[in-house]
């Protein structure tokens, strides 16, 4: 009787690739002042996500940056968030 050869552990997939977690990218500072400056807000004044929420871990935002998230929208086509890291409670 043989042994069955076991296959190598396949990498996980990432969280990013899921067909329902929209698209995010950490915007650079310039990009960031911008935003702010259009919508005449403070980073604090964006709604906030956490940075331990796991799609911020994968991308390495800290608290402070700005994530702009995309999502496919049935009436709009494409619809453009703005998150705010901010740091996670321990």
């Amino acid at each position: 009787m043989s042994k069955k050869k076991e296959s190598p552990p396949s990498e996980e997939p990432s969280i990013l690739d899921h067909f329902l977690v929209p698209k995010h990218r950490i915007l650079s500072p310039e990009e960031a002042e911008q935003v702010l400056r259009k919508y005449g807000v403070k980073p604090h004044q964006l709604p906030s996500i956490l940075a331990s929420d796991p799609v911020v871990k994968l991308l390495g935002a800290k608290p402070g940056d700005i994530i702009e998230i995309i999502r496919d929208s049935p009436t709009a086509g494409k619809a453009v968030y703005y998150r705010h890291v901010v740091p996670a409670e321990e």
